[in-house]
């Protein structure tokens, strides 16, 4: 399996997330920056995924790094939230 798929899934997860998070929290405060946060992280890892530079990014160990770290703080601040 191509090492980038587990960001691929990653970012789906994020987008998923946020959609999810989205319907449930209709009518909160904010609604739209916390979707955009959490959808938004998705889909950035998603295109680093496919362009070049992201591509280079993610195969060093300080981007893997750096990607995980700001997932993990994305997921959690939907969780919170």
């Amino acid at each position: 399996m191509n090492p980038l798929s587990y960001f691929r899934y990653l970012a789906y997860a994020l987008i998923a997330l946020g959609l999810i998070n989205l319907r449930y929290q209709t009518g909160a405060a904010d609604l739209a920056l916390k979707t955009v946060l959490i959808s938004g992280t998705g889909a950035i890892i998603f295109a680093l995924t496919y362009l070049n530079l992201g591509k280079a990014f993610l195969a060093k160990s300080s981007g893997k790094t750096i990607t995980w770290i700001i997932s993990i703080a994305a997921m959690i601040f939907a969780i919170i939230n």
